[in-house]
């Protein structure tokens, strides 16, 4: 036993003084951060440049005159501006087009409402959002003579008064009789980002513990090593030891990541403080016409809304329990895949013949990542419960469930599975790992894998 403490101390030891493992465990919780902040700054970064659009309009149905002037009644934006084009034919537009300085023409036929269709003019691609503003505009324009011809006239106002917007928040009940505010989609966020770390890890240093021990091997380190211990104490001993290394840079996330979190709290506090919603719902005259101005004025916006829904489902989440799984989850269900790959590092010379051996290891974990949002969807169902229970895909799957409350039995059943799985897994890799770790120059197969797993000594 005292040599493998030597071992996990000497793998340990080896990797947390390095620079790489220094910088990402710093790093590591503001990039998860940026990459959940990046994407909405990149997505309100708009384009600056002032696009202008000519509308040719034979329909008569977007353009009124003023002073003997057409103009358009497309609604514009900021940077979408639109002009309305007097006796102009269009074939003349298109010869002169790129001296124009327009960004497009509309064209409106004259049978637009039987036709249902418009043309939009350009010398390269329109955007999207060109497309879906005009498109938005001749569909509310037209709805809107429809209704006229129907004698339902004032549809703006109507449709003014009639807009709704409801927001349904989930309540969870403790055993204690409280009511918790929840949002399905962020628990449902922390359920993935739980599993895809899981799966993370496992990757990653399951595949350090295989490159370690290839790297040993073509050096021939390992037949000094193993003159003074045996050959299972060195394949625990670095499993372990790398095992220990990924718990502390998960404990170190941890952390960071938890200051990262109230700093955001106290930075959006404000904010955030809100009434518990059941009361809100109780509490308010819904109908009162009085009530109804303060009622949309004292609406918090809407991304104030997505932060307020994120801390509080935080706050909702027994992190404390998430945490626990976690760690058993990723330590046992590590070990397990950490012995098979150390026993595909042993059995291989180099890294160029890993891949036919790992296919049949990494196929369940991938399957892990491919059924997570099925899971997600119905964290209950029979797809959910069995890959929670079936050892190899059971550290990502039941992560991704944790977050909606998995019954203990469940829980107990998945864990006592994956414990029995690794001492079988550990047996397997055994077998092997002692006969190939001094294995040289000859090609492996399965078959040949198989003669090992049957010798005795």
């Amino acid at each position: 036993m005292s040599k493998i403490s030597l071992i996990v101390q000497r793998e340990y030891l080896t990797r947390v003084r390095k620079k790489s493992f220094i910088i990402m465990s710093v790093l590591g919780p503001i990039l998860f951060a940026a990459l959940m902040v990046l994407p909405a700054v990149l997505a309100n970064l708009e384009d600056k440049e002032v696009k202008t659009v000519a509308v040719i309009d034979e329909s008569m149905i977007l353009t009124s005159y003023s002073g003997g002037k057409a103009e358009t009644t497309i609604p514009e934006t900021e940077y979408l501006k639109f002009v309305a084009l007097q006796d102009v034919e269009l074939e003349s537009l298109k010869e002169n087009f790129s001296s124009t300085g327009y960004y497009a023409v509309l064209f409106i036929p004259s049978n637009i409402i039987n036709s249902e269709r418009a043309l939009l003019y350009s010398d390269k691609q329109p955007s999207l959002d060109v497309s879906n503003h005009i498109r938005n505009a001749l569909e509310g324009e037209i709805e809107n003579l429809k209704l006229v011809a129907n004698d339902i006239e004032n549809l703006d106002e109507i449709l003014r008064e009639i807009e709704t917007s409801i927001r349904v928040s989930s309540i969870k009940w403790t055993k204690d009789g409280e009511s918790m505010e929840s949002n399905t989609g962020v628990v449902m966020g922390i359920g993935y980002g739980a599993g895809l770390m899981i799966y993370m890890f496992i990757f990653i240093y399951g595949a350090m513990v295989m490159r370690g021990v290839i790297e040993e091997k073509t050096s021939r380190i390992v037949e000094v090593i193993v003159s003074s211990v045996k050959p299972f104490q060195l394949m625990m001993g670095k499993i372990i030891g790398v095992g220990l290394v990924a718990l502390t840079q998960f404990l170190v996330w941890i952390v960071l990541t938890g200051i990262l979190v109230a700093g955001s709290s106290v930075v959006f506090g404000d904010t955030l403080q809100q009434q518990d919603p059941t009361e809100q719902v109780a509490g308010s005259e819904l109908f009162a016409e009085q009530d109804a101005v303060p009622l949309q004025a004292n609406q918090p916006g809407e991304g104030d809304q997505i932060l307020s829904d994120i801390f509080t489902t935080f706050e909702s989440v027994h992190f404390g329990k998430l945490a626990a799984a976690f760690v058993f989850y990723f330590l046992f269900g590590f070990l397990m895949y950490a012995s098979l790959f150390a026993m595909v590092g042993s059995a291989v010379d180099n890294e160029t013949e890993v891949q036919q051996f790992m296919l049949p290891i990494t196929i369940p974990l991938i399957l892990g990542i491919v059924l997570m949002p099925n899971v997600m969807n119905n964290p209950e169902g029979p797809l959910a419960f069995w890959f929670s229970i079936i050892p190899l895909t059971s550290p990502v799957i039941m992560m991704v469930r944790m977050p909606f409350e998995v019954p203990a039995w469940e829980m107990a059943l998945s864990a006592g599975l994956l414990v029995l799985t690794i001492f079988g897994a550990v047996w397997l890799a055994g077998k092997i790992y002692r006969t190939g770790i001094l294995m040289y120059g000859k090609k492996v197969t399965y078959k040949e894998l198989w003669k090992w797993l049957r010798y005795n000594n």
